[in-house]
């Protein structure tokens, strides 16, 4: 009798394991649980794009641009081919980058973000693939437009300061130049700019407090009204607008882009279709689960993948609530390291084919 075939799909564990560290976590586990794994690299255009996307770039290069406090760092970009440019925005806007206590989104930028954009189309890129997710910002992109020549100014004229907070008191935008090429976010989430379900959902990760949300999501209300009487597009209303603390908006305003779903995009990539198939149970892997995890996250889109081909679904997580009834889970003890991963991948898949069997 042959082997149950899993397919699984590792990503980065933020602030702890790299994409590779898990993918080799979970092929250990689904083995030692007497299945074959089939484990795919991905992400959702938050953390781990550049190394989900390994095998598919031609070669990285290396840039100088800022992180959000505007203090200089060199960072990677990948290329798919010649042309196309691939820019992880969380390594040069990332939560990554902060100490608990710098965490500020009043003041954080995606300045840095417009800058390897640049720095791609000064290089050659057409096409630049920018990932949304893991940020430390809520600036609505302005600090990507600065980088291009935008400035954001108060009713007196003068210059607003980086970051979120001063976006309350924008006046007008003195125009930029978009860049030289075909911007596409990969958002991680489907997230509006504005609502309750926009971009404020994930200020207090970023170090908002309850009284800074609020005056963070006043400025982005105000960036869209301003943005709107500009008779620029107008689209805060958008699915993905709201992703990276706005920097989705960011890319259709000021780079004239688009958006698509980074999970998506991804996983379209690294073949996880082809995976899929033959495959007897679907495995996902998440740092926290919630359900924010199901609108646009890399965990949600591979769980409705393997539904729609009527796979059946486990997770391990450390952290997991609203978890869906279908999926069998592993979860508890708020952080794991790598060895207990492979430990908890082992029990669920064990536990979710055992289950399948039963039916």
């Amino acid at each position: 009798m042959s082997q149950p075939v899993v397919a699984a799909v590792a990503q980065a564990f933020k602030g702890s394991f790299l994409v590779a560290e898990v993918a080799a976590a979970l092929e250990h586990g689904i083995g030692s649980a007497g299945a074959t794994p089939r484990v795919v690299r991905g992400s959702d255009g938050g953390d781990g794009l550049l190394d989900a996307l390994t095998g598919l770039t031609v070669r990285r290069s290396q840039h100088p641009t800022v992180d959000p406090l505007g203090r200089p760092l060199s960072v990677p970009i990948g290329w798919l081919d010649e042309t196309t440019a691939v820019v992880e925005s969380r390594l040069s806007c990332g939560l990554s980058l902060l100490s608990a206590e710098e965490r500020d989104p009043l003041r954080t930028s995606t300045r840095g973000v417009g800058m390897l954009v640049q720095a791609a189309v000064s290089a050659g890129a057409r096409t630049v693939y920018v990932g949304l997710g893991g940020s430390a910002t809520m600036d609505g992109g302005v600090g990507m437009a600065r980088a291009w020549g935008w400035v954001p100014r108060d009713i007196a004229g003068r210059e607003l300061p980086e970051g979120g907070g001063g976006l309350g008191g924008l006046a007008r935008l003195d125009p930029g130049a978009p860049p030289q090429a075909t911007v596409v976010g990969l958002c991680d989430v489907s997230n509006p700019l504005l609502g309750p379900r926009g971009a404020r959902v994930y200020a207090r990760q970023k170090g908002a407090t309850p009284a800074d949300e609020d005056r963070l999501a006043e400025g982005l209300t105000r960036l869209a009204e301003i943005v709107g009487q500009r008779g620029l597009r107008g689209r805060g209303s958008q699915p993905g607008a709201g992703a990276a603390g706005g920097l989705g908006f960011g890319v259709l305003e000021f780079a004239g882009g688009r958006l698509e779903p980074g999970a998506v995009w991804v996983l379209d990539r690294v073949g996880f279709g082809a995976a899929l198939n033959g495959a007897d149970l679907v495995l996902v892997v998440e740092g926290a689960f919630d359900r924010t995890s199901l609108e646009g996250k890399l965990t949600g889109v591979a769980m409705s993948r393997a539904r729609a081909a009527g796979i059946g679904i486990a997770l391990a997580a450390p952290q997991a609530t609203d978890v869906p009834g279908d999926v069998a889970y592993e979860t508890g003890g708020d952080r794991w390291d790598l060895p207990e991963l492979e430990r908890r991948a082992r029990r669920v898949v064990k536990r979710a084919l055992r289950l399948l069997r039963a039916r």
